[in-house]
Order: structure tokens, then sequence, then C-alpha cells
């Protein structure tokens, strides 16, 4: 299934533009799509280990499905006041 990733913040910064476009198998978790961004993007990698990731308006666990069409969005934590 192909799939639209948003980016936003810093994350968007890095990879380059606000919208990656990924290939993932049938059943595939956020974590596969953790994996597959960080392959399509590698300049990504000091995020990883912080970058969230939501299917439609709520976060989502890396064992999460993402089910085809689904609006996946990645950024990293927010900080400031």
């Amino acid at each position: 299934m192909r799939i639209a990733v948003r980016l936003f913040a810093r994350a968007r910064d890095l990879a380059g533009g606000p919208v990656i476009e990924l290939e993932l198998p049938e059943g595939a978790t956020v974590a596969d799509v953790r994996t597959a961004l960080l392959h399509a993007r590698p300049q990504l990698q000091p995020l990883a280990a912080s970058l969230h990731v939501a299917i439609g308006s709520d976060y989502a666990a890396d064992d999460a499905a993402v089910p085809p069409g689904a609006d996946v969005a990645c950024f990293p934590p927010v900080s400031g006041g």
C-alpha cells in the first residue's frame, strides 16, 4: 500500500519537505512506517528516538496497524512555553 506521511517542525526541515510518500506492505505497523521513513530520509535519524507518529488525530504506538488510506503524520516533541 502507498501512504503519504506528513511531516512537521524539525522533521519537515530535515526531510526537505512536508510530505513523503512511502510504499508499505499490507498490515504494516507504525514501526514499519518509522523504518521506511528513515530509509527514505536518513537525515531524520537524529529524531528517530523521539519522533511521534499519529494516525488520524491520535498518537499511535509502534505496534499499531496502519490501515490503507490512513492519515499519517510525524513530528518531533514540542517544547517551549
